[in-house]
């Protein structure tokens, strides 16, 4: 791939083009929104000029509601060899391109399954798909050289390629991605008219739970406008969760000990399951989950601290598999938890309390 039209310089659009730039493709900007564009452009994510000629693969990075409209208009006027789009939904765009009549031997739907809170250019990184899977959706119709291309453009980005049915991707970013982040938005919302005393008492469990909650309600609509039906269907599955989690409750608040018994066995299982359930999300690079051992570090909220911890690690021979952070309400201060390897945590303990630092067992 020598050149590329990226329609679209949002999160996902600049971000796909910066990494095409940084791998020498030349890349060419446009958007409704011709001052997003070169904002992209100044960020170095390709040039705002239309190119002279059709380009090598076209990248569309519209609004699912607006994915098929883009697509026909490029396809109609030859801007590229090969075309694809990135939108979070992929069965919908494509029913509507074979609506309209199209040849779809150019075309391959595809989805990276990365993101950011933020959107637009300015939240944009030349590193944001960086290991993570890359849907694609190619279907009998499908040109070789149009898959090869999508290889091509996954591989700039240093993602993961996973081949899926239109369809089953649907229903399947419905589970790990849509209904989660209502789910999220839900729980957000009992913090709106919370008493300040009780909200002052937020620690990392409910982090956690909320921070997709912070995403812009505008592209989230379009999305879900997309994808109603499965996510429907999983919010219906939870609903029968949380009733029968209501009447666990319920019957633990009972002066009646068969009832609580009942109520304790319920709420077991809910928890059980849910075990059962994260312990299939995938670990670290993909591979199985693994089971680290914590190491929590206070420190002062001052510039460096965390450069010295990782420094200080380092010494030690320990590598860090995954930190969180955790700031103290009203507090310049904080507790960094270090996962290491079971068999490091005594290591890296020792040593960093023999460089002074402070380790909470």
């Amino acid at each position: 791939m020598r050149t590329a039209l990226v329609v679209g310089t949002g999160l996902i659009g600049t971000s796909a083009a910066l990494a095409l730039s940084q791998r020498g493709v030349t890349v060419h900007l446009a958007d409704h929104d011709p001052e997003q564009a070169r904002t992209a452009a100044a960020l170095g994510a390709g040039t705002d000029e239309a190119p002279e000629g059709p380009v090598d693969l076209a990248i569309v990075a519209a609004p699912p509601a607006h994915v098929a409209g883009v697509l026909a208009d490029a396809m109609r006027r030859g801007a590229a060899r090969g075309y694809l789009d990135v939108a979070s939904v992929k069965g919908g765009p494509r029913r509507e391109l074979e609506a309209l009549g199209l040849d779809l031997s150019s075309y391959i739907g595809s989805h990276p399954m990365s993101g950011r809170e933020k959107s637009g250019p300015l939240a944009a990184t030349g590193d944001l798909f960086e290991g993570r899977p890359w849907v694609l959706t190619p279907t009998r119709d499908t040109d070789t050289e149009v898959l090869n291309l999508a290889l091509e453009l996954v591989s700039h980005c240093r993602a993961v390629p996973v081949v899926m049915d239109a369809d089953a991707h649907d229903r399947a970013v419905a589970l790990v991605s849509h209904m989660p982040h209502l789910v999220s938005s839900m729980v957000a919302a009992r913090l709106q008219n919370a008493e300040e005393a009780a909200v002052r008492l937020c620690g990392q469990g409910i982090r956690d739970v909320t921070r997709i909650a912070a995403s812009d309600p505008g592209m989230w609509i379009d999305i879900l406008s997309a994808n109603p039906g499965p996510v429907a269907d999983l919010l219906s599955d939870v609903s029968a969760d949380l009733e029968e989690a209501v009447q666990a409750l319920r019957a633990l608040q009972s002066s009646d000990e068969g009832k609580r018994r009942e109520g304790a066995t319920g709420i077991e299982d809910v928890l059980r399951r849910g075990n059962a359930g994260q312990v299939r999300v995938p670990g670290k690079h993909g591979s199985a989950p693994r089971v680290y051992e914590i190491v929590a570090v206070l420190i002062d909220d001052q510039p460096g601290q965390l450069a010295r911890i990782f420094a200080d690690a380092g010494r030690a021979g320990v590598n860090i598999e995954d930190v969180r952070i955790e700031h103290a309400t009203g507090q310049q201060a904080g507790l960094v938890q270090l996962m290491v390897e079971p068999q490091a945590a005594p290591v890296l303990s020792a040593s960093l309390r023999e460089r002074g630092w402070a380790i909470r067992q």
